[in-house]
């Protein structure tokens, strides 16, 4: 068993850029990460550096609008699937004690054609930032470019077509998710940033993991630094696609450490992209997953009603 102390890094550009000795290398090594700690550092993605600082900018000024205002945005009845959610209000899988932040949920921005209409929740207008939504909804499309190609990449690596999963995530349930993590201005009380959990999707692309707190817990039971160089993105492998692939491709328990008491009173930022797929994609095992050494390990389900399982565990609906 390798164990992984140091999260491993790719580029994107690899698989993208023509060349086929290049392409197969790449979906060696994000397949065999994927396996072997379900993270990788990935350079090579489709967001520019100016609509990075654009969105974090967008969203400082959204969290720093009074509560009052941003509880206007917080929706009852979707789980928190749209909008605002308040501090506290998520916990992970089996805990009780919520999580030391508060968030947004872009979704994806739907034509008015499509079967999706009416499936998935609106997105929230902010009336008080002009550019907020413009600029949220242009980033999810980034990242849900980088996204396509990183799957169609892992779907070679499991022996399917190259574009299996492009009709399930082309118009999927994504979600785009600034996170802010206030000062801790008390004992936290065992309350972390976000305590140790799973991701719910099929991938996660994450901005924002610059510097200490996000934490990855390796084969051998450590806790290792998920720290991304500034033109990275932190990827890493939901439950879903673990499920799918009969956990080959390695769903891993994470978490955003606590700063040392000496740095409680600094806030912390972080951009998540939980890729989704449509609701109705079956998330069955795979028979090309399945062998007597690796028997079936999970019920069949679809994405959507794994998806709401899943939300009732954690305490959004």
């Amino acid at each position: 068993m390798k164990i992984i102390r140091e999260i491993p890094s790719v580029d994107l550009s690899d698989f993208t850029n023509g060349d086929p000795e290049r392409k197969t290398d790449f979906v060696k090594q994000i397949g065999t990460a994927f396996e072997e700690i379900g993270f990788v550092a990935l350079k090579g993605h489709f967001l520019e550096p100016k609509l990075v600082e654009d969105l974090y900018r967008e969203i400082r000024d959204f969290f720093a609008l009074p509560l009052e205002t941003k509880l206007k945005y917080e929706i009852e009845g979707i789980g928190g699937q749209r909008g605002f959610t308040s501090f506290g209000k998520e916990h992970a899988k089996g805990r009780t004690v919520g999580d030391l932040k508060e968030f947004w949920h872009f979704g994806q921005p739907l034509d008015d054609q499509s079967k999706y209409k009416g499936v998935y929740p609106e997105n929230v207008e902010v009336n008080e930032l002009p550019g907020f939504n413009k600029t949220g909804n242009f980033t999810y499309k980034m990242l849900e470019k980088t996204g396509v190609y990183l799957l169609r990449a892992l779907a070679l690596y499991i022996g399917l077509d190259e574009n299996y999963f492009d009709e399930y995530v082309m118009e999927g349930n994504s979600i785009l998710r600034p996170i802010y993590y206030p000062p801790i201005t008390e004992d936290p009380k065992g309350a972390l940033r976000a305590a140790a959990h799973t991701d719910i999707n099929l991938i996660t692309l994450l901005m924002g993991a610059q510097g200490k707190g996000l934490e990855v817990l390796n084969r051998a039971g450590e806790w290792i630094d998920a720290t991304a160089k500034e033109d990275e993105l932190i990827i890493n492998v939901g439950d879903m696609l673990s499920r799918h692939t009969n956990n080959k491709l390695k769903s891993t328990v994470h978490q955003v450490a606590n700063p040392p008491r000496e740095e409680w009173h600094t806030a912390r930022y972080s951009i998540p992209f939980f890729m989704h797929p449509v609701s109705d994609m079956k998330l069955n095992v795979l028979e090309n997953c399945i062998d007597e050494d690796h028997p079936k390990l999970f019920e069949d389900i679809t994405a959507g009603d794994f998806l709401f399982q899943r939300l009732k565990e954690i305490g959004l609906v």
